[in-house]
């Protein structure tokens, strides 16, 4: 059992759709072209990175909460393949937004830092969901290995985003072929219940990268990032008790979808609105509930 799943599990349902978009007026930060190549010293939490955005939302809790809370947590792993740093792509902007929304909407407790931590880290099993995004260029250690693969048997969660194509899908596969030699991905349908436990998701929608969503308006709607990435795939690993472990949601961008909402009208209407926040606030929600 993980060591952090407490009595707000019984979460209070949405009240109804997302608000507008907030332009949250923090600064800027220096990341504006990603964290390629990031060789500094790696933060403890998204609070400490500066945005790459419009700004995140900052909100607090009251101490008896402090440590009864959910936190996003994001993995951070030293060989990214040729994707480089790829861990740290749209921190801190997604995790906060998201962790934000997550509050708002519903009546669970969230963390206002969110994580950051390795996969090795001895804090690991306090953090019932971890994500990690790039996994096209995903490598892991042995230890790393073995780490991921007991704390997915221990009540776990991992979800993995953020890549495009079939050369990077059998990257990912293979990764997980070595946490799970006789486990096999299956792609999730939608009449499982991860779809319907909050917002109601009748299809498996493609949310690109900023740009590209915005150029989507004028393109013919092309949304995805090359040939071989047009249908989006959300695909599971589930324990021997048929509880969900991993998610892979591939050929597509939530964590831009949260990190980029307040950038453009029309991108966060389509594609933050409504398809990253009602999917991540989802698979916080069922993850937290089963």
């Amino acid at each position: 059992m993980m060591r952090r799943r407490a009595g707000w599990l019984l979460v209070a349902l949405l009240l109804g759709g997302l608000v507008m978009a907030q332009r949250w007026g923090g600064p800027r930060g220096g990341f504006r072209g990603g964290f390629r190549g990031w060789s500094g010293t790696v933060p403890r939490t998204a609070r400490e990175v500066p945005s790459r955005s419009t700004g995140t939302p900052t909100w607090t809790n009251a101490p008896a909460f402090q440590k009864d809370v959910f936190t996003f947590a994001r993995i951070c792993y030293d060989r990214g393949g040729y994707r480089g740093a790829g861990w740290a792509t749209d921190l801190p902007d997604s995790d906060l937004n998201l962790s934000f929304r997550l509050q708002q909407m519903t009546s669970m407790k969230v963390d206002p830092d969110g994580r950051v931590l390795r996969l090795t880290d001895p804090d690991l099993a306090d953090f019932p969901f971890v994500y990690i995004v790039e996994p096209g260029g995903l490598e892991l250690s042995e230890p790393e290995v073995e780490a991921l693969r007991n704390y997915l048997l221990n009540g776990g969660f991992l979800m993995l985003d953020d890549f495009w194509g079939e050369a990077e899908w059998m990257n990912c596969e293979a990764v997980l072929r070595q946490v799970f030699p006789t486990r096999n991905f299956v792609e999730l349908p939608l009449d499982h219940p991860i779809y319907s436990c909050v917002f109601q998701i009748k299809a498996k929608g493609q949310v690109p990268n900023v740009g590209l969503g915005v150029e989507s308006q004028w393109n013919g709607g092309v949304t995805w990032e090359r040939p071989d990435a047009r249908e989006v795939h959300h695909r599971a690993i589930f324990d021997d008790q048929g509880r969900l472990m991993v998610l892979a949601t591939h050929n597509t961008d939530n964590g831009d979808g949260w990190e980029r909402e307040g950038e453009s009208d029309y991108y966060f209407h389509n594609f933050a609105e409504k398809i990253a926040y009602p999917l991540g606030i989802n698979v916080l929600f069922y993850v937290m509930t089963h």
